[in-house]
């Protein structure tokens, strides 16, 4: 999980492994009370350092909640979009061919070369409704 470019650390290790374990997008401090629980001493500050680290090098999806508040998780290397649940943060990876043929028709239509996009649909997912 932890991206080849970065430093191999004990803590970059456990945020990994914790990342792999959630199916929600989840703040750094979800993210430390969850290693905490886990016996992992690692400060606060180290896992943002880390989870924005791993963000930057695409390691790790991230997406803002309607607070402004970073939110991570690791997802598939394949491109994708998301469907979140805006009260539990579950997290649904969907492949969505048509929005890729909308998106390159629009730019194509408005005279842009397309460098890349995100799309998050927000919602109420079944058990919360």
């Amino acid at each position: 999980m932890v991206a080849e470019q970065l430093k191999s650390t004990r803590q970059r290790k456990a945020v990994s492994n914790i990342l792999a374990t959630i199916t929600k997008f989840s703040s750094a401090q979800e993210v430390h009370k969850l290693l905490i629980s886990r016996g992992e001493k690692v400060g606060l500050a180290t896992v943002y350092r880390t989870l924005q680290a791993l963000a930057e090098t695409g390691a790790i999806d991230v997406l803002r909640n309607d607070d402004g508040e970073a939110l991570y998780r690791a997802c598939s290397t394949d491109h994708h979009h998301h469907l979140v649940c805006t009260k539990c943060n579950k997290t649904t990876e969907i492949s969505a061919p048509e929005v890729e043929i909308w998106t390159e028709k629009i730019a194509r239509e408005q005279g842009y070369l397309i460098s890349g996009h995100t799309i998050e649909v927000f919602g109420t997912c079944a058990n919360c409704r």
